[in-house]
């Protein structure tokens, strides 16, 4: 009998068992085709059916409208940290843009910014805050809508709606009216919490993510563009990663990552098959709610987050004495509890709880939790 493992990573992160049966069995031979989907042609009908159906799949899940051109790109949310900026900055005669500080990834995202043009911080959580008569440390609070300053003039407003080291998700968005800046268009790094929650494409200029979190395999970043954002590519710009090209080529400008965009269609198919985001996003309440309790239970564990910013999908902890550390993860690992290691940059613990992991992991994670601490505690 195999034994069940259940994998928390950060990413690349765990895929629905489901996915991964189909893509076994359509391994060889996808459909008839007498071709592996890693052996097609990327402009051939069988890969085109392919990509065009994930496309249409993906509308259907976030409510997409025409307006909005949907690409599948290379290169991870972090060269899309460069790739956007060389394609929207230059869309005001500023030549800036406007970024909201909260954990590592929005920060690089910043410095990534800087090389092409003028780049503003409209807020930023890098310094110690009381909040309700308790201190929170740098990168695990969020400023309030309303400290955001957001210059009229800038290309665009960027920032990240979940800290994947940090454990951070601002799950709203803010209207930019109520900032003074109705005209920016608003731009999302949703990568470790996309297709996790519903999100209101219409109050976005731009929402982007890597697929390795929650919609597929590394390889392949889906960007969703409001199409007036189109055509202002700086004349550096390589070909390959201007947005005028890859939107008009549906994706198939260059040779994409096929098999990668043909795994997160099967995930797509997934996510509908499951009832779509208002289903999944009920089953990420539950199971983060579960864990978040049990860490809250006792002061043997902590989190650290301020509360209405715990991220759902990528919960960070530590334990009350940190020369346990090495204990904890040996012993999760025999209960096959894998890749619980804090990142290098926070230590401790993280648990990444994205769609494709059940409660069952979680309720496994928690009796691991409860079981670790009787003994150590």
């Amino acid at each position: 009998m195999n034994k069940q493992y259940w994998n928390f990573s950060a990413g690349p992160s765990k895929l629905p068992g489901e996915v991964l049966q189909q893509a076994a069995e359509e391994m060889l031979d996808w459909h008839g085709s007498g071709q592996s989907v890693m052996e097609m042609s990327h402009r051939g009908p069988e890969f085109t059916q392919i990509c065009d159906e994930a496309e249409a799949d993906l509308r259907t899940l976030m409510d997409i409208p025409d307006e909005y051109a949907v690409m599948f790109m290379q290169g991870g949310a972090t060269a899309e940290n460069a790739i956007l900026p060389m394609n929207l900055i230059a869309r005001n005669a500023s030549h800036s843009a406007d970024y909201v500080l909260t954990g590592i990834w929005s920060t690089k995202s910043y410095k990534e910014a800087t090389r092409y043009g003028t780049v503003r911080i409209a807020a930023q959580s890098h310094q110690d805050r009381q909040i309700n008569g308790q201190t929170y440390a740098p990168w695990t609070w969020v400023p309030a809508f309303e400290e955001w300053k957001v210059n009229p003039d800038s290309s665009y407003l960027h920032f990240c709606s979940n800290e994947t080291i940090g454990g951070v998700e601002i799950g709203a968005l803010p209207d930019m009216s109520t900032l003074g800046a109705g005209s920016v268009p608003l731009v999302v790094d949703a990568s470790s919490h996309f297709l996790s929650r519903p999100l209101d494409i219409r109050q976005t200029g731009m929402v982007y993510a890597g697929a390795q979190k929650n919609a597929g395999p590394a390889g392949v970043t889906v960007v969703v563009l409001h199409r007036d954002l189109l055509g202002h590519a700086l004349p550096y710009c390589p070909s390959a990663f201007d947005y005028v090209n890859v939107a008009r080529e549906r994706s198939r400008f260059n040779t994409p990552p096929t098999y990668a965009i043909y795994i997160a269609g099967l995930v797509f198919k997934w996510l509908l098959a499951k009832g779509g985001l208002a289903a999944i996003e009920a089953e990420n309440i539950s199971k983060a709610q579960a864990l978040y309790r049990q860490l809250d239970s006792s002061g043997f564990y902590h989190n650290a987050i301020q509360p209405e910013y715990r991220s759902r999908m990528n919960v960070p902890f530590t334990l009350r004495d940190d020369s346990l550390n090495a204990a904890f993860l040996d012993g999760a690992k025999k209960q096959q509890l894998l890749n619980l290691k804090g990142h290098k940059s926070v230590g401790g613990m993280r648990a990444s709880i994205y769609n494709a992991m059940p409660m069952e992991g979680v309720l496994a994670l928690i009796d691991y939790l409860k079981e670790f601490e009787r003994q150590h505690g």
